[in-house]
């Protein structure tokens, strides 16, 4: 057998595990799958839906990350995230200034999205050697709100909010800020780092506003493998080709600027902040007035068609396939 690479495991690999091993039950209305944001689980007059996800590249602000990170799935599915637990690994030699700081991270953010931190287990270990937090985030949704990737039908208009790469362009100037001292204005650098905040990494008020409309069919969270990577997830989901219109991505000036200085590409790197949305072309006008009304700028991408017609990435006279990216493209400079 072949060593994997850092970064998400291949899509073929995962499915077979998944297939493999993992369980369905009445129960369980959306499970395990490529793409699918959270689990889904039918109570009684609702669902509840579960996520877990780690924080592992970033050390500055690990615990805002994770909190987001996690909500943003719940979101995506239609739901509201309420319940929050985090595992926190440190690594030998960790204060417990460092342990507080976390707490406090995430105790803030979720205090700020109405999410109550609830429990969690802690330890310091030798297994890792930066921080590692692991968020377990639950939620409920309305019956009739649940918007799983996986809905998404032929012919319905493909909406990104914001722009891509925002989580990456913070990373970057977070991660490598004394590198990049000298080479970029400070002002630039500090509007960088502050992506994290503005225009934001969180999509759950994107999600919120789209949730009550029947006519957007399936929201997703792209994160690790950025933007391209979320619309493939996206199409193999719903079992659908897709045509991407790569010159009407939103692409930030300063992310444009940090990616081509470490020549990683934008539509390949961590894109949480960005809302993917496949909605009928009859409403599409609609629900983009409807975001940006509230404040969140968003543009059509893209169309989603038959699965023959493939997966294809069209940039000025060309047509290409759409790329995946397994291995983020931050992993050539942060590992």
């Amino acid at each position: 057998m072949s060593k994997m690479e850092i970064g998400k495991i291949h899509m073929e690999t995962l499915a077979k595990l998944l297939e493999k091993y993992t369980r369905q039950n009445n129960r369980v209305v959306v499970g395990s799958g490529i793409g699918e944001d959270a689990a889904v689980i039918a109570m009684k007059d609702r669902y509840l839906i579960a996520k877990t996800d780690p924080i592992t590249g970033a050390t500055d602000e690990i615990g805002y990350y994770v909190v987001i990170i996690n909500a943003n799935d719940i979101a995506s599915m239609g739901g509201t995230p309420l319940w929050f637990l985090a595992t926190v690994l440190l690594p030998e030699g960790s204060s417990e200034r460092n342990l507080e700081l976390i707490f406090s991270q995430i105790s803030d953010c979720c205090d700020k999205l109405g999410i109550t931190y609830c429990g969690g287990h802690t330890e310091v270990t030798t297994a890792v050697t930066n921080p590692v937090v692991i968020g377990q985030m639950l939620g409920e949704a309305k019956k009739t709100d649940l918007k799983p990737t996986s809905a998404a039908q032929e012919g319905d208009d493909l909406i990104i909010t914001k722009s891509a790469a925002i989580e990456a362009t913070s990373l970057i100037a977070r991660e490598k800020e004394e590198e990049l001292k000298g080479k970029f204005p400070d002002d630039f650098i500090e509007r960088s780092k502050n992506f994290l905040y503005n225009p934001g990494i969180s999509v759950v008020k994107d999600a919120a506003l789209l949730t009550g409309l029947n006519d957007v069919h399936a929201l997703h969270d792209p994160t690790e493998g950025g933007i391209a990577t979320g619309i493939f997830e996206m199409a193999q989901a719903s079992n659908l080709g897709v045509e991407v219109f790569h010159d009407a991505i939103p692409i930030r000036e300063e992310t444009i600027a940090l990616c081509d200085f470490y020549s990683v590409d934008p539509l390949g790197t961590f894109a949480s902040g960005s809302l993917l949305i496949s909605v009928s072309p009859t409403v599409s006008e609609k629900v983009i007035e409807k975001l940006s009304g509230e404040g969140i700028p968003a543009a059509r991408i893209g169309v989603m068609v038959s699965r023959g017609k493939g997966r294809k990435l069209i940039k000025g006279e060309s047509v290409l396939p759409l790329p995946v990216y397994h291995q983020d493209e931050l992993s050539k400079i942060l590992g």
